[in-house]
């Protein structure tokens, strides 16, 4: 009879430490899945804010000079004038701006792997599901660079604003752009037109 109780004590045991071990996978599991959603939900912000820089450039050159290399430069990229203001001695162009290709497959690997985790909880969760649940992998990839693509791509403004005098030998101007458009100017128009910063525009906020 002793055996009997023992037998039984052993089983009741080994199947609660079972159990344990299984509300320790789901627990850790649950904790990832959350913290994958919340960090891909802060990626796809951050990747899509609004980044719009102001910063002032200088160059030894006259002003029509360097006026003129800049726009004929944005043009070429595809930015089209809409406006501008003669006394303001102001520029105004249009463009569009188009999501990054790498934050596409970044954000959907990590929007795959966090809806993977998410059909792991649900395993745990409904055993009779089997490995459907995973198939949320399929789901959670392709939506989350589709969400990002959509909120990235949108038209921008860049003005161009002469603060120096138009008859000056020098140039001293004032960009208010998008982020990756001053750091364009500064690789691709620094050494023709001699520009220069107090601040490099590499190092402009994000």
């Amino acid at each position: 009879m002793s055996h009997l109780y023992s037998h039984v004590y052993l089983s009741n045991y080994y199947k609660s430490d079972r159990i344990f071990e299984m509300q320790s996978a789901f627990s850790s599991t649950l904790f990832l899945t959350i913290l994958l959603a919340i960090g891909l939900v802060f990626f796809l912000r951050a990747a899509s804010k609004d980044r719009t820089t102001i910063v002032d450039i200088q160059s030894p050159l006259p002003p029509l000079e360097v006026l003129d290399g800049i726009s004929f430069w944005l043009k070429e990229r595809g930015w089209k004038k809409i406006g501008g203001n003669v006394e303001e001695k102001l520029l105004i162009f249009k463009g569009s701006v188009a999501s990054s290709t790498f934050l596409v497959v970044f954000l959907s690997c990590l929007g795959g792997l966090g809806s993977a985790c998410l059909g792991l909880v649900l395993i745990q969760l409904y055993p009779t599901l089997s490995w459907w649940p995973l198939l949320l992998s399929l789901i959670g990839a392709p939506l989350a660079g589709f969400v990002y693509r959509i909120k990235a791509q949108r038209e921008e403004s860049l003005e161009l604003k002469l603060l120096s005098n138009e008859a000056s030998n020098t140039s001293v101007l004032r960009i208010k752009a998008h982020r990756d458009e001053l750091i364009a100017i500064q690789l691709e128009l620094t050494t023709t037109l001699k520009l220069s910063s107090e601040n490099s525009l590499l190092a402009s906020p994000i």
